[in-house]
């Protein structure tokens, strides 16, 4: 993989990390076809952001990257750094994909961000177990230990945003992971501590859908007051946004946003997308090993989306974007999670084959009217 120096780097996006407060614009100049992009219309708010697949990579998808490079100031993998896709096994490195995300970031002199360091899914049961016995605390926390000092050694050079811990909080409590049965809550104080080692300047993140909750809120900004009384900081909050048509409301995100500010937490805006389709059970979460029954009646717009809800999908694209601007003084990003229609995970989540329409560009690549909407705000 093509390497560059870091400082050249972060130069040509800003001096240092208190670029991810607001004026974000010198990486959207590389090209002219930034200029009429999300990207350059946000430049003076927040950056804009979206997750690439891995199918998108592997194919060399050339039409979704090109306007990937035109909208978006900042990347984040989708999966291809979670643990099972860079490490299979504790044995086994496989860089290729994550390689190929981090050369298209620095081709395209984007923000990246590193996602997941720590996560209880997506992740080989060899971490946790042997032979189907759990394996000690010390054992875990050296594997954790060898693998977050490898991944952000390894790409040090180019990103310096990582989602450290991922979901480790269950409302108010923390959440019964493997990691957590077998460690304790020590493992979220040691996996900021052994990012923060890797990489001292690197800006670090705990990442979580349901950060509207006040309890939720008010569990995490305990756990991290307890992080920066031992000397660990936790930079920022990554707020996931899985949204749906009926909440969480513009009120709720805003009053999350204005908590953490106060804590003095950077706030991301880290996995936005809307889902505009019946919900099952009224389940508002995003836990990924969630999954109901196929119905026809949750999968009701297979042949396009209905003007109703078309216009239900912009007005709540409008309402939450209204809120991030009106708090661009607090919030350092926004991404949605993915860019065009067919590729989002909602597709196939909590209900396995539905044709949803969660994101602001259509199966056509075509922007929707929440993206001409939300381009007015800014202007």
């Amino acid at each position: 993989m093509k390497k560059i120096n870091r400082r050249t780097f972060l130069s040509g996006i800003g001096s240092s990390l208190a670029f991810l407060c607001i004026n974000s614009s010198a990486a959207a100049k590389k090209t002219s076809i930034k200029q009429s992009g999300l990207a350059e219309v946000f430049k003076d708010r927040f950056r804009i952001g979206t997750a690439i697949s891995s199918d998108t990579l592997v194919n060399n998808n050339s039409r979704l990257l090109r306007l990937i490079a035109r909208e978006f100031n900042t990347i984040t993998a989708e999966n291809d750094m979670k643990w099972e896709m860079i490490r299979p096994s504790l044995d086994n490195w496989n860089w290729e994909v994550a390689d190929k995300f981090v050369e298209y970031g620095l081709e395209n002199q984007m923000l990246m961000v590193g996602h997941a360091l720590v996560w209880h899914a997506q992740i080989p049961d060899a971490v946790f177990f042997r032979n189907g016995k759990p394996k000690s605390k010390n054992e875990m926390l050296r594997i954790m230990e060898n693998h977050i000092g490898a991944v952000v050694d390894r790409y040090k050079h180019a990103i310096s945003v990582w989602d450290v811990v991922n979901e480790a909080i269950d409302n108010n409590k923390w959440r019964k992971t493997n990691w957590y049965k077998q460690i304790g809550n020590e493992y979220f104080e040691k996996a900021f501590a052994l990012a923060r080692e890797a990489d001292p300047s690197a800006h670090l993140i705990y990442n979580d859908y349901g950060m509207d909750n006040p309890d939720k809120q008010d569990f995490l900004l305990l756990a991290i007051r307890r992080l920066k009384s031992k000397g660990i900081k936790v930079d920022g909050v990554g707020m996931q946004l899985h949204a749906a048509l009926d909440g969480p409301s513009a009120k709720q995100v805003e009053n999350a946003i204005v908590k953490f500010h106060k804590a003095g937490l950077q706030i991301h805006i880290t996995e936005m997308d809307l889902d505009v389709l019946p919900k099952v059970d009224d389940y508002s979460g995003a836990e990924i090993s969630t999954n109901y029954q196929y119905d026809e009646r949750l999968n009701p717009y297979t042949e396009g989306l209905p003007d109703h809800i078309a216009k239900l999908h912009t007005e709540r694209y409008t309402e939450l974007f209204e809120v991030f601007v009106k708090h661009s003084d607090k919030v350092a990003r926004v991404s949605t999670w993915g860019t065009v229609d067919s590729e989002s995970w909602k597709n196939g989540w909590p209900v396995k084959g539905r044709t949803n329409y969660p994101l602001l560009f259509d199966r056509n690549y075509s922007p929707k009217e929440a993206y001409h909407s939300i381009i007015n705000l800014a202007s």
